[in-house]
C-alpha cells in the first residue's frame, strides 16, 4: 500500500478509499496530521504515518478527538495545511473547540474528516454528523468513491483557503472501506514550517469578537451558497421534465443503479450534490427549472438535503411535489433495490424489491467473541468468580471497546455501554444514588481518552467505586494503533510510556494495584480485596489487568520463528463439566461427539483455561 500512496501521478491503483482520502491530502500537500482511531476512518492516519518520514509531514494519533482537532487547528493557524480525521461519534468529543472554529476560520486549509457510519456497523448510534456542519457554520461535502473521496479531498484545501473555513469531509462506512481504481495526481511538497501571526480580533473569543465572529461565519456560509453552483463535483443531468431525483454521497450510485434498473434513467433529470452544506442555490434552481414533475431526494439517515430542498422550495414559490424520507427510510444504509422501490411509488410503477439474491439457508448466528488468549476474558472471568466469592450485588458499567464484549453471555459484565469514558462517569452516578457495589470497566486507551476526569471526580467528591482498567497495551479493536501507554508513536518512533497506576496514584487514589489476568487465584484475591476496601473505606480503588494484546504477541512469536506451546484436554481426566466453555467460552474450545476439545491452530498458550479446570485435565502438548 505504501508504494501506491507515494506512486507517480497518472499511475492508476486500486485504493481503499480512506487510502485514497490520504492521497488526496498528501496531493494537497498537508503538513500535519492527527486523529484518533475510530472505525471507519482510522486507516487514513495509519496510511499517513507510513509515508509520513518519506515526504516529510508530521503525523499522530492524538490522545483524543478533542485534541486532535486542536492540533490541526493549532497547525492551520501558523497557515500550515493540515488534516484531521475521526469516526462520527468522535466529532461530539471535539465539537466545543469545533464550534469555535466555525466562528474564527482558518488560515492554512483545514480538513475536518468524519467517518459516519449508517447502520452502525462498529459504533453505538448512526448519527449524522452534517446536522454539525450545520450547527458549526462549517460546509460539508460528501464523496460517493474512492476516486471522488481522493480529488474532492484534494481540491477542499483550496476551497478551505479561499473562503477562510474549515471543511468538513463526510464519508460513509461504504466509501471508507470499498476499494476502487483511483487515477493518481501530482504529489506536492508539504510545508511544514509556518509561522503564527497574532489576531486577537480573531484568535480570541471573547464575546466582544464571538458577536461579530458570528455574523462572519454566516456571510462566509451564504458566499458559498452562492458560488458552489460552480464546484465541478456537483452536477446536473437533464431529462425530459417528467420527475427528478436529488441525491448525494453514495446514495447518488444507487439511485443512478435504480434508475438504470426501472430503465427510466433517461427520462430522469438527476442533481447529484457532493456539497450537501450549504445546498448550491443556484444550480438547485436550475433543477427545478427543468423538473415539472414529482421529485425524490436520497440521502443516508436523516432528511438533511431534503429539508433544505424544501426551504428552498417554499422560498422561490416551486410547487414540485418533493418525496423523501417518506418513500425511503431514515435509519441504516440504503442500496439499489430500496432506492428503486421508492422511485417505482413516486412514479407508480410496481417494483419487486426481492429481485437480489436472497441466502434461503438458516445461518447460524456469529456473535462478536474475545479472541483466543485475551487478558480481557481472562479478567472478566476473574471478577465473575470474586463477584460470586465477595457475595456481591455490584452493577458493571461498561465502555467502548474490545472488552464491551464483555457484555456478552457467559461474562454478563457490562451492564452499561454509552460513549468513551462514560462507564466510569455513569457509576459515579449510580454509587451515589444506590447502595449498590460498583465495578466499572475500562481499556487503556479509553482510560488516557476520556476516563481520568471521572478519576478525579471520583476521588474529589469521594465515590465508592471499583474501576478496572483492562490494559492491553493498545487501541487494539481499531487494529493495534498506540495510545501513550504504549511506549511508541504513530510513525513507529519510541515515546514516553504513561504507567495507569502512576497517574491513578497522581490524582489521588490510595488502593492501586496492578494483577496480571493470567494469574487466576492471585487476580481473584486482589480484587475481591479491591471490593472489600470500596466498600469499608466507601472511596474509590483501581485495579489494573494488565497483560500484552494476545494477537500482537501471536503474530511476534510467529515472526520470530517461536515455538507456540499450545494445551490439549486428557479424555482420561476430564468429567465433563463444561466450565472451560460454559465460563471461561474460549473460542479455541469447543465440543465436539460429548468430547471436550482445543484447536491447536486457535489457542494462543495462555494457561488460563488449566488454571480453572477443577480436574487439571487441561495440560500442555510436549
Amino acid at each position: 500500500m505504501t508504494k501506491y500512496l507515494l506512486a507517480p501521478s497518472g499511475e492508476e491503483v486500486l485504493l481503499m478509499g480512506n487510502e485514497a482520502i490520504a492521497r488526496g491530502m498528501l496531493e494537497a500537500g498537508i503538513g500535519v496530521a492527527s486523529a484518533y482511531p475510530g472505525t471507519p476512518s482510522t486507516e487514513i492516519i495509519e496510511a499517513l504515518s507510513r509515508v509520513a518520514e518519506k515526504v516529510g509531514i508530521y503525523v499522530e494519533w492524538s490522545t483524543n478527538e478533542k485534541v486532535a482537532i486542536e492540533v490541526a487547528i493549532g497547525a492551520s493557524m501558523c497557515g500550515v495545511r493540515a488534516a484531521v480525521a475521526m469516526k462520527h461519534v468522535g466529532v461530539n468529543v471535539a465539537s466545543d473547540p469545533l464550534m469555535s472554529l466555525g466562528y474564527s476560520g482558518v488560515e492554512g486549509g483545514l480538513v475536518i474528516v468524519t467517518a459516519d457510519d449508517p447502520n452502525a456497523h462498529s459504533s453505538q448510534n448512526e448519527q449524522d454528523n452534517r446536522y454539525y456542519g450545520m450547527h458549526a457554520y462549517i460546509p460539508v461535502f460528501e464523496p460517493l468513491s474512492p476516486s471522488e473521496a481522493k480529488d474532492l479531498t484534494r481540491d477542499l484545501y483550496d476551497l478551505s483557503e479561499r473562503y477562510k473555513t474549515a471543511v468538513f469531509l463526510r464519508p460513509t462506512t461504504r466509501v471508507c472501506h470499498v476499494r476502487g481504481n483511483v487515477v493518481l495526481g501530482e504529489l506536492k511538497k508539504p510545508e511544514r514550517a509556518g509561522v503564527f501571526r497574532r489576531d486577537f480580533s480573531r484568535w480570541v473569543l471573547l464575546p466582544v469578537n464571538s458577536r461579530r465572529l458570528h455574523e462572519e461565519a454566516i456571510n462566509r456560509i451564504e458566499k458559498l451558497a452562492d458560488s458552489l453552483h460552480e464546484f465541478k463535483y456537483n452536477f446536473l443531468k437533464k431529462g425530459d421534465g417528467s420527475f427528478g431525483v436529488i441525491a448525494s454521497g453514495i446514495a447518488y450510485n444507487y439511485a443512478v443503479e435504480a434508475l438504470m434498473e426501472l430503465g427510466v434513467y433517461d427520462k430522469a433529470t438527476v442533481l447529484k450534490l457532493t456539497s450537501t452544506y450549504p445546498l448550491p442555490r443556484r444550480l438547485v434552481k436550475e433543477f427545478f427549472d427543468n423538473v415539472e414533475g414529482k421529485v425524490l431526494v436520497v440521502e443516508e439517515l436523516d432528511p438533511i438535503v431534503e429539508w433544505g430542498i424544501k426551504v428552498f422550495a417554499k422560498e422561490e414559490g416551486i410547487e414540485n411535489i418533493i418525496h423523501g424520507k417518506d418513500l425511503l427510510p431514515r435509519v441504516r444504509e440504503l442500496d439499489t433495490s430500496i432506492v428503486a422501490s421508492a422511485i417505482a411509488r413516486m412514479l407508480g410503477k410496481n417494483y419487486d424489491i426481492n429481485v437480489y439474491y436472497k441466502p434461503t439457508l438458516a445461518l447460524p448466528p456469529r456473535p462478536p467473541t474475545l479472541c483466543p488468549g485475551c487478558g480481557h476474558r481472562a479478567a472478566f472471568y476473574e471478577l465473575k468468580i470474586a463477584s460470586a466469592k465477595a457475595k456481591v450485588k455490584a452493577v458493571y458499567p461498561g465502555d467502548i471497546g474490545c472488552y464491551t464484549l464483555g457484555f456478552f453471555p457467559p461474562y454478563r459484565l457490562v451492564d452499561i455501554s454509552f460513549s468513551m469514558g462514560s462507564g466510569l462517569g455513569i457509576g459515579l452516578g449510580i454509587a451515589k444514588a444506590s447502595d449498590e457495589l460498583v465495578v466499572a470497566t475500562i481499556g487503556d486507551s479509553t482510560f488516557f481518552h476520556a476516563g481520568i476526569p471521572a478519576l478525579i471526580n471520583a476521588v474529589y467528591n469521594t465515590t465508592p467505586i471499583l474501576l478496572i482498567v483492562m490494559d492491553n497495551g493498545v487501541t487494539a479493536m481499531t487494529g493495534h494503533q498506540p495510545h501513550p501507554g504504549s511506549g511508541y508513536r504513530a510513525t513507529g518512533g519510541t515515546a514516553t510510556s504513561l504507567k495507569i497506576e502512576n497517574i491513578a496514584k497522581a490524582v489521588g487514589v490510595e488502593f492501586v494495584e496492578v494483577l496480571d489476568p493470567y494469574a487466576v487465584d492471585a487476580s481473584v484475591k486482589k480484587i475481591i480485596e479491591a471490593m472489600e476496601y470500596v466498600k469499608k473505606e466507601n472511596k474509590p480503588a483501581v485495579i489494573i489487568a494488565r497483560r500484552p494484546c494476545a494477537l500482537i504477541v501471536y503474530r511476534r512469536k510467529i515472526r520470530r520463528g517461536e515455538k507456540i506451546h499450545v494445551y490439549y484436554v486428557d479424555q482420561d481426566k476430564c468429567t465433563k463439566c463444561g466450565i472451560c466453555v460454559n465460563l471461561f467460552a474460549c473460542p479455541a474450545i469447543y465440543v465436539e461427539e460429548s468430547k471436550y476439545l482445543i484447536t491447536p491452530t486457535l489457542c494462543t498458550g495462555c494457561g488460563v483455561c488449566a488454571q480453572i479446570c477443577p480436574f487439571k485435565a487441561i495440560g500442555l502438548r510436549g
